[in-house]
């Protein structure tokens, strides 16, 4: 008994020997690691380290996710015949959507399921996915208008929460909203049988339907129609014009700094270039008084479409007096009217 005693008792010891012959390598290993982090932060400028987070921020704005105290699980609060849903895009990436049916159909959904809504995508009547700008989520006001405007109007539409975005998991990037994009109209194009999808862009989102437009271009699968609401050049032109951003152009080194970060972040959206590659009718609206997007560069993209597009009549530009401003043109009467009947000529 006394022998297994001093045998656990030598056995102790030797385990702590062990442990603090090996502290200094531990302290070594630490101290390595400690120096390498702190060379890695010295070696870059404070510029460096916060403006490409900080772009990241302005041009995404996900963090602000307001309308606040909003159940996104429970559209029908703020939207009739309309069901909540979720599509798994990529590991750790899961999107919230909102499908709302076309107005003639809302006593047929009273009631209804997920599965019933996603039956419906091939009753013939049109599909719009619609891909929000930056900041806020679905449920935003004025999103909530434009898609009432256009279930009045006879046609379905997914209101898509990018990753990040709304009860969407992921972080934004311009390479992950493209993704985001490409699966939802694929899964949508896979259930709407015969019936037309239209890819609708708001601001930031017209990058992501250009990027997205151009993917299943070079897949062999043109998407059937895009509509770019407030559209910019490309990710660079608009932050130059951006008013928050504009105050600070006659500081030396700024617009440089800007570009680095923009560079750094992989932040393009080149909307001037995506066209060139695409062969789907494509429909530019823009507002007289965006001061957001400015009017000119909604024009410039029209213009280099145009002359890229060898069916000119597959490109058009329809502009609105002032009063709509950048979000607002889901109020204007002639809206409807002018998305239905240029898609109507292209699907006829």
């Amino acid at each position: 008994m006394e022998t297994d005693e001093q045998d656990c008792v030598a056995a102790w010891w030797d385990m702590v020997l062990r442990n603090l012959r090996s502290i200094p390598h531990c302290c070594a290993t630490l101290g390595r690691k400690i120096a390498a982090q702190y060379n890695s932060f010295c070696s870059k400028s404070l510029k460096e380290r916060i403006f490409p987070p900080l772009m990241d921020m302005l041009i995404f704005f996900n963090f602000f996710k307001a309308p606040f105290l909003v159940d996104l699980k429970d559209p029908e609060l703020k939207m009739p015949h309309t069901v909540n849903f979720y599509i798994k895009v990529e590991p750790g990436v899961i999107l919230g959507i909102w499908h709302t049916v076309p107005s003639c159909r809302g006593q047929d959904a009273q009631g209804q399921d997920r599965c019933w809504y996603e039956a419906a995508l091939h009753d013939g009547n049109p599909i719009i996915v619609y891909l929000h700008g930056s900041a806020e989520h679905r449920a935003a006001s004025h999103r909530l208008k434009l898609v009432k405007m256009l279930s009045d109007g006879g046609f379905h539409v997914l209101s898509v929460d990018y990753r990040g975005f709304g009860d969407s998991t992921g972080q934004p990037t311009e390479a992950g909203l493209t993704a985001d994009a490409v699966c939802v109209y694929e899964w949508t194009k896979a259930r709407s049988g015969n019936t037309p999808v239209c890819l609708w862009g708001h601001s930031l989102g017209t990058g992501v339907v250009t990027n997205a437009a151009k993917v299943l271009e070079e897949k062999g699968s043109p998407v059937d129609a895009m509509v770019l609401e407030a559209p910019f050049t490309n990710v660079w032109d608009a932050s130059i014009n951006y008013p928050l951003l504009k105050i600070y152009r006659i500081l030396p080194g700024f617009l440089r700094t800007l570009a680095d970060a923009l560079k750094k972040d992989n932040l393009v959206f080149p909307n001037d270039e995506n066209v060139k590659f695409l062969s789907s009718p494509l429909l530019i609206l823009h507002c007289e008084d965006d001061r957001t997007v400015p009017l000119a560069l909604g024009k410039q993209l029209y213009e280099i479409a145009h002359s890229a597009y060898r069916n000119k009549e597959r490109v058009k530009l329809v502009t609105f007096p002032p009063g709509f401003q950048h979000n607002l043109l889901c109020r204007c009467p002639t809206l409807l009217k002018t998305v239905r009947d240029f898609l109507s000529q292209q699907w006829a």
